[in-house]
């Protein structure tokens, strides 16, 4: 797929198209506002008196996270990280990721307005961009908002590939020198921590393949890597690195069997009584 293709695939406008994700989220605030007369001031704030859906992300997050920075201060520095194109990108690619694999919602201006997993993620996202770009000072401060406010704890020089969905969110917490790849889905309590001496380099916490599915309240500790598309099931706690498109439970985690479909992040199947033991 070309550079083009891609973009529009995921909605972000170029010269020949609109952009698609914020098309459908003025349509949708537009309804809210027409059914719930109640929240009309706040679609209308956060929605209609925007010009993009990166303006309309800014004035929410900027409205949930501020603490004791004045949140129009806080509104421009996202405004102004949200111009840059990876994230722009990332931005639409983690939308479609929530609408695909989450069956509470198909609406995104739930996911604007409300869910703290996106919120968290896209917070994230700015703090590591002003990490990366030596205005770290801030990037500790947003990082601190978002632990206190989401209960979500990433380290801003963390980097995660595009199409993450974070579900629930509750008590995840990912260590400094973690990474994760593209397409990854984690639900609650997910711990991305450090057990054993750091590798060569300095890496003390898990490297997460693309498409890997973290069932909820794993563990993952230690320099260990997590081949792509596999499967953690919920509870387990692993220590030991997972080759790809396998499914591992327990406590310690032991492999159970394949991961049973080509990306386990979309199918969000946690069960694990569909593999041989």
């Amino acid at each position: 797929m070309d550079i083009e293709a891609s973009r529009e695939a995921v909605g972000i406008p170029t010269p020949a198209t609109a952009d698609f994700w914020w098309a459908r989220l003025r349509r949708e605030a537009e309804g809210v506002a027409a059914r719930e007369p109640v929240l009309a001031a706040l679609v209308q704030s956060t929605v209609l008196d925007q010009s993009s859906l990166e303006d309309a992300l800014s004035h929410r997050l900027a409205s949930r996270i501020a603490g004791v920075l004045p949140a129009d201060a806080l509104r421009a520095v996202l405004r102004e990280a949200f111009g840059v194109e990876a994230l722009r990108r990332a931005l639409r690619f983690d939308l479609a990721a929530l609408i695909d694999r989450d069956p509470a919602s198909d609406a995104a201006l739930d996911a604007v307005l409300y869910f703290k997993g996106f919120h968290a993620l896209e917070a994230h996202r700015v703090a590591h961009h002003l990490w990366r770009t030596e205005r770290r000072d801030l990037a500790l401060y947003l990082s601190d908002r978002v632990a206190e406010v989401f209960q979500v704890e990433i380290h801003p020089a963390v980097p995660i590939g595009s199409g993450t969905f974070i579900d629930h969110a509750t008590g995840i917490s990912i260590g400094a020198s973690a990474e994760i790849g593209d397409n990854v889905s984690m639900l609650q309590g997910v711990v991305l921590g450090e057990a054993e001496e750091p590798v060569p380099g300095g890496r003390r916490h898990p490297r997460v393949g693309h498409g890997v599915l973290i069932g909820a309240g794993a563990k993952l500790l230690g320099p260990i890597e997590i081949g792509h598309c596999s499967r953690i099931g919920a509870g387990s706690v692993v220590t030991r690195s997972v080759p790809p498109n396998t499914t591992v439970a327990g406590v310690p985690a032991r492999i159970v069997g394949h991961a049973g479909c080509a990306e386990p992040s979309r199918a969000m199947d946690q069960m694990v009584f569909d593999v041989g033991l």
